[in-house]
Parts: structure tokens; sequence; C-alpha cells
């Protein structure tokens, strides 16, 4: 009897240690970026949520310069940057599950000295005064799957350091400019840009999958022609943009200067678009062209 008493208490000792090892396996699980599924929830949770139609807020500011040949690079004007968004699950018949974000965003171009949002700009290459039109995209939307375009499984892109990650994404943007006219191949005009963006934050939050969510911080910045209202009128030279900003808490976090000019004159900016939006992408140059007809209606 005592034999089998200590056998007992041995075996219930095991039990309760093999318990815990699976409790602290369970603990210890993270998503996994190499897995499909995995990657796809790690992707929410960088951009957005992974509930369904929960807005997320991006914030950044930097400043914008102009570059060219045989000149000392002018800061024109700093920026400030939002952009509101939510995801929501989809399925594709040949790329599986995934998910569909939407967004707006805004781009506003300030005074470099006041900070002020500008509604004029002197053009110091021009000599003349012309009217500012900050970036109003809505939408801008995409879409992601556990397949990839090249028909495998897609995977996290991102990079691990110890308790921290990144993550990059690099877009040369070559396409017919929406202000361009029927023979840009042959005379030149293609949109022509690269948008670069880069992710952090750590890995505590990404990879634990009983989160919605990740804290996240961002830098983005442009390449591009110069802006159409600048009516360069073609010269040389080149505009640029380095920015820095993080996820925000709520749409109540941005700056005042944001919030100001989003209930002032674009209060639909105040919520992402719904989920399941089936309207083109917006793009800077499409707003402007839109924007230039409706001056001269």
């Amino acid at each position: 009897m005592k034999l089998f008493s200590k056998l007992a208490t041995l075996g219930a000792a095991v039990g309760v240690l093999a318990a815990c090892a699976t409790v602290g396996q369970a603990q210890e699980a993270q998503l996994d970026p190499t897995n499909a599924t995995d990657a796809q929830t790690l992707m929410r949770k960088m951009q957005c949520s992974t509930v369904d139609g929960r807005p997320a807020v991006y914030a950044w500011e930097g400043k914008a310069y102009a570059r060219r040949q045989g000149e000392k690079d002018t800061h024109l004007f700093n920026v400030e940057g939002m952009n509101i968004r939510a995801c929501s699950a989809i399925t594709d018949e040949k790329r599986g599950p995934g998910f569909a974000l939407v967004s707006r965003e805004i781009l506003l171009y300030l005074d470099k000295d006041t900070g002020e949002v500008l509604d004029m700009w002197d053009n110091p290459w021009t000599g003349e005064s012309v009217k500012v039109q900050h970036v109003e995209n809505d939408p801008v939307n995409w879409e992601s799957y556990e397949i990839g375009w090249d028909g495998k499984p897609a995977t996290w892109g991102g990079e691990v350091y110890g308790n921290q990650w990144y993550f990059k994404s690099t877009f040369p943007l070559w396409y017919s400019n929406p202000l361009g006219g029927d023979y840009q191949e042959e005379i030149g005009g293609t949109y022509h840009a690269t948008e670069m963006f880069n992710f952090f934050g750590r890995t505590d939050d990404l990879f634990d999958p009983s989160t919605t969510e990740a804290t996240v911080s961002v830098g983005w910045a442009r390449l591009s022609d110069w802006l159409p209202w600048m009516k360069m009128n073609g010269r040389e030279g080149a505009f640029y943009v380095h920015t820095a900003g993080f996820r925000v808490g709520s749409w109540d976090e941005m700056s005042e200067t944001m919030k100001a000019y989003i209930n002032e004159r674009a209060p639909l900016y105040r919520s992402a678009p719904p989920t399941g939006d089936p309207r083109d992408n917006m793009t800077s140059w499409k707003h402007y062209k839109e924007w230039r007809k409706a001056q001269s209606e």
C-alpha cells in the first residue's frame, strides 16, 4: 500500500509538472512569421487590428525639400500627415483567406517658420504665388492574402533583433500620368516617384497571439517630380519628403493643427471608409486633376 501510495504521489507530481509545462508552452507560443496564416495576423496587427472594422490612426511629421543641379537643397515647407484605416477579413478563390484594408489620408504643407497650414506659396524659382493643394486621398485601399502574387504561401517580411522588430517597404512608381497626354512614352511625362516606408516596434506585443494590435512607429520618405500645384513648368529637379511618426491611440491624439484642419475642411477624415469599400484608389495627382477641373467650372 505504501509503494502504491508513493507511486500515486509521484504520478500526480509528474502530471502536475506536465500540466505546468503545457501551460508554459502555451504562454510562450508566438506567432510564426513563416506561417501564412500567422503572417496575415502580424500584418493586420501592424496596419490596423485583428478585429474587423476597428479604426486605427497613424500620424507623422517632417520636412519637404527641393533638389536641383548646381544648387543647395532648399527646405520648402514642413509637412504633417495622417491616415485613418480599418481592416476586415476576406477570402479569394485563388489566394485564400486574407484581409482588406480601407483608409483615407491627408498630408498638409505647413509654413516652415510658423507651422501654419499654407494656403498660398511663393515659388522662389518662378516668382509666382500659387495656391497650395494639400493631399486628401480618399480612398487608399489594399488587400493581402495567405497566397502571394507568386502563388507561394505568404510570409511576414520583417526582421527581428532581440525584442525589437522592423519592417521596410519600397515602392518604385512608374505609370501613366493622369495629368499627362496620350504620348507619354514618346515625349515624356510618365509619373515617376518612389515611396519608402519603415515600421518599428517590440516583439512582445506584435508576436503575442492574444493581442489584437501592435504599438508601431513609422518612417515615410518620398521622392518625386515637382508637385503639380507648384507650377514648375518643366524645370529640372526633384521633390522629396522625409518624415517619422507613430500609431496614435485615437483620433483625438493627433496634433491640434491636423484636428482643426479636419474639423474645418475635411470632416470625412474623422473616420475610415466602410469595410468592403469598392472604389478605386485616389492619388494626389488624380486629386489635383479633379481639383483643377472644379476650379474652372
